[in-house]
C-alpha cells in the first residue's frame, strides 16, 4: 500500500497576498480559489512538478500565521531556482552547502547534489528550503 503525501496547509494572515507570493513569485500553479461563505475559503497551490500541493485559507487552520517552519522542495539545479526565485522579487538566501559543520556559501563548480540549499519565506514567515537533488542513489 502507497501513503501519499498530498496537500500541506500553510497557516496565513492574508489569503489574497499569499497567493500572489506563492502564484507570481514563488511560482506556484493555482488549482483553484473556492470561497464556500464569508468565513470559509481554500485555495490549492501545486509547484510545478510536484504530486504535493499547499493550501492556504480563511477558516480552515487553527495554526498561527507564519509557525510553520521546515518546508522543503527539491529542484535537480540550486542555481536555477536561486536566479528564478531572485527574478521574481522573492527574498532568497545565496546558494550554500550544508554539511556536517553546518552551513557555508557553495563555491563555483562544486557538486551540490543533495548538500546545496537555498533558503526563503513568504510574507507571514513560514519558511522554506530548497534542495538540490539530481542524482539519487
Amino acid at each position: 500500500m502507497n501513503w501519499t503525501l498530498e496537500v500541506v496547509v500553510v497557516p496565513v494572515s492574508d489569503v489574497d497576498r499569499a497567493k500572489t507570493f506563492y502564484a507570481e513569485q514563488v511560482g506556484f500553479n493555482v488549482d483553484h480559489d473556492t470561497r464556500i461563505s464569508d468565513d470559509l475559503r481554500v485555495v490549492q497551490l501545486t509547484p510545478p512538478g510536484s504530486g504535493c500541493s499547499i493550501v492556504i485559507g480563511k477558516g480552515i487552520v487553527e495554526m498561527p500565521p507564519g509557525s510553520l517552519k521546515g518546508l522543503q522542495l527539491v529542484v535537480s539545479d540550486i542555481y536555477a531556482a536561486h536566479t528564478h526565485l531572485t527574478g521574481r522579487g522573492v527574498a532568497v538566501s545565496e546558494v550554500q552547502v550544508l554539511g556536517p559543520e553546518g552551513g557555508r556559501p557553495a563555491r563555483d563548480g562544486e557538486d551540490l547534489n543533495n548538500v546545496g540549499f537555498v533558503f526563503f519565506s513568504d510574507p507571514d514567515g513560514n519558511s522554506w528550503a530548497v534542495q538540490q537533488i539530481n542524482n539519487r542513489n
